[in-house]
Formats: structure tokens, sequence, C-alpha cells
């Protein structure tokens, strides 16, 4: 009995050993075949689950990790599947070229769901890995919950898209390929007035950070330039389905144009179609949210709804500038659809990262990093456009007016480039 009970006890432990020794099933890691490296996570609250290199770092032997953190599920899910095919193409264009330094780049994707706390979790997973170098986030209110963070752990943290002000106010490890919202309100009302309108109305959400920091930069650009606000209206949350209240104000306010605030899966099917169904027929006004609207019209909708609605936006993808027309081509093969400015303000974030590490000739020394991308003197000729960054790692540069109209040879909404108006024509 005493020998059973052993060779039970011995084949118990080789069974223990090998399950301690199995792969994570929680883990997807995939190779495109344009040369890119991709490994993520989807579950566990958006957290990454691949294992850091064997010095703890970002940067080993070959390879340069760099985390991306996005909505790649969730009601924004447009925005972060957008970023990341930005940064797949963009990588694998860097890596077909021979890398950063010669290390090829591997991109190490968290899913912050579009929430604060999950946005937290993804930034404390990337860096339990080691990664010093962050893609991310998206939105402001998901970027605000990690800013601090980033410059407790000595990480690069460079967002697309965060346009809040607040974002990044000093020099210090945080940085943007956007512009801020001070400036985006700036060229709206500046679009506002060249196009004539002197009494707008303002719809926000009061509970977010993105949303109330637009208009109010609107309303103050609105007011130097002796545009009245009749009406502003709010909401409680940037999901709201049922505008019909705020819209009705607007129509009692004689409101010539509306300022309203929101994302896509917001804009598409409620806020546009209501505005009509009110009665409001002036102008409606956005911002870079609007973008991925146009797939998000409801079935059955008027799609005359959606004339004389105007965005301010971070490029044009009609752009023929050579470095915006050669990603735009690239992506449109690749993908199959023209890039968001997500896509394209991701490319631009890793091209600052790109120019920073080469300048400082080192991807370990994560501060010397930082310093070159803290220099103002350096021009980047990107896909959004030509710029340098300011004492806050912010660019200074315009934006372009894109406009939703009907196309009737395609029976669709479409969209085009109004206008642009540059920085230089806001002072």
């Amino acid at each position: 009995m005493k020998k059973l009970l052993s060779i039970l006890l011995a084949l118990c432990l080789v069974l223990g050993l090998a399950a301690c020794g199995s792969t994570d099933e929680g883990t997807v890691s995939d190779s495109p075949s344009d040369g890119g490296s991709v490994s993520d996570s989807p579950s566990d609250g958006g957290s990454v689950s691949d294992s850091p290199s064997d010095d703890g770092s970002s940067s080993s032997g070959d390879t340069l990790k760099i985390g991306l953190i996005g909505p790649m599920t969730g009601g924004l899910a447009a925005y972060g599947n957008s970023m990341r095919e930005g940064f797949e193409l963009t990588i694998s264009q860097i890596n077909e070229a021979g890398g950063i330094l010669g290390k090829q780049v591997e991109m190490v994707v968290a899913d912050d769901q579009g929430t604060d706390t999950e946005c937290v979790n993804a930034f404390n997973s990337l860096v339990s890995q080691g990664i010093k170098i962050i893609v991310g986030a998206a939105t402001s209110g998901c970027t605000s919950a990690i800013t601090g963070l980033a410059n407790e752990e000595g990480v690069i943290l460079i967002t697309p898209s965060a346009t809040a002000d607040s974002i990044t106010t000093e020099d210090d490890y945080v940085f943007r390929s956007c512009f801020r919202d001070s400036l985006q309100g700036d060229i709206a009302a500046a679009y506002v007035a060249s196009m004539g309108y002197t009494k707008v109305g303002t719809i926000e959400c009061s509970a977010d950070t993105y949303s109330m920091g637009l208009v109010a930069s609107f309303t103050a650009a609105c007011e130097e330039r002796g545009i009245e606000i009749v009406a502003a209206e709010s909401t409680a949350t940037m999901d709201a389905q049922d505008f019909t209240n705020q819209w009705a104000a607007m129509v009692s306010a004689g409101a010539e144009l509306v300022y309203a605030i929101y994302y896509y899966d917001a804009v598409g099917p409620f806020l546009i179609p209501q505005a009509r169904a009110a009665g409001y027929t002036g102008a409606i006004m956005g911002a870079d949210g609007f973008d991925g609207t146009l797939d998000y019209i409801s079935e059955g909708t008027d799609l005359t709804a959606f004339n004389n609605v105007f965005w301010t936006n971070h490029y044009d993808p009609s752009d023929p500038s050579e470095a915006t027309a050669a990603f735009v081509e690239a992506y449109e093969a690749e993908y199959g659809t023209a890039p968001m400015s997500f896509a394209a303000l991701t490319h631009d974030c890793l091209l600052i990262v790109q120019t920073a590490i080469e300048t400082a000739g080192t991807t370990d020394d994560i501060a010397a990093v930082r310093d070159a991308m803290a220099d103002t003197s350096v021009v980047y000729d990107g896909v959004t456009g030509t710029f340098s960054l300011d004492a806050t790692g912010t660019p200074t540069k315009g934006g372009a007016i894109i406009e939703y109209y009907v196309d009737d040879a395609t029976g669709t909404v479409s969209q085009r480039l109004e206008t642009t108006i540059s920085a230089d024509e806001l002072t």
C-alpha cells in the first residue's frame, strides 16, 4: 500500500509541474504579414498578459515594446480600433525599414473600454511589464486618469487624441500629437464668424471633461468675436439618447448654429436626427468626436438631416501633401477604408517617439528620450500636418472643417473638406 501511495504522489507532482509550465490561455499573439508585431489580451479588464522581457524592461535584445491604450471594446471601440490600425501600419513600415536603432517595434495593446477605471488598470498592467513608452489614451477623461501616474513612474505617455487643455500643462512626461481644445474651440468660432453667424447655441455633457472644455473654449472665442450665445443646454451623460428638450430650446432661442460636443455613437443615431425632428433647421457644428458618425446612422433615418452639419478635425484624408497621401494610400490598401483621425494621429505619435529615440541614441534611457521629445525646435512632417511641440508637449497647428452632405449619386451621407484654418489665422 505504501508503495502504491508513493507512485500516486509522484504522478500528481509530475502533473502539477506540467500544469505550472503551460502557456497563458488569455494571451492572443500574432505577427501581421506586413512586418508589424502585435500582442495583446482582450480579457482581464483591458490588461496585457504577455510576459515582460527577461530584464523587466520594454527594450530587450532586438525588440522595443511600446504600449497602446485605447477603447478596443465598448461604445467607443471605433476610436480604439482606428488607433490600433494606425499603430500596426506605422510599425510595419518602421520595421520594414530596419526598426528604431536596429530594434523591431512590438505593439502591446491594453483595452481601457472607454472608462477611467479600466484605463488606470491598463496603464498599470503595461508598466508592470516594464513598458516605458505608451501611446494613449483616446479620450480626455481616460487620459486624465493616467497622466499623474505617467509622471510618477517616469513613463512617456503620448496621446493621439486627448484634447482637453488640462492633459499637459508643463514640461513633463506627457505629450500629444493632437491640438488642444482651446485651439479647437477657437478654430470653430473662427469658422462660425467667417460664415456670418451671430446667434449660436451650445449643447454639452455636464459631466465630461472633453465636452465641457470644448464648449467653454468655443464660448469664450465667440464672445471675443461678438457672437452671441443665445442658449446653453446640457445632458447628464455623453451617451445620451434624448435631446428633444435641448433642441426645442435652440428653436425657441432662434439659434442660427448650434455647437454640440458628443461622440459618434450619440451623434449619428440621436443628436442630429432629433434636431431636425424638433424643427431645428439651422447649422450644426461639432468637433473631432464626430469622426466615425457615418457608420452610426440608423437604418430608416432621413439622411437630409445631415445636410448643413460641420465639424472640426485634425486633418483631411484628401489632403494631397506627401506624408498624408502616402499614409492614406497605404491605410486604404491594408484596411479598405479611409483612416479616421485617430489612426493618423497615432502615426504622428510614433513619428515623434521614433525621432526622439533616434536623437537620444538609446531605447533604454527614457529620461533622455523624454528630453529629446521636449525639444521645441524639432519640426515634424506628420500625416496631420507639419508642426512642432510647444513647451507643454502639445503641437501648434491648424485644423480642417469637415462637412457632411447627402451624396445623390450613392444615396448615402458622405463627408468632404469645407475649409482649413491655420493657427496663424487665429492670431
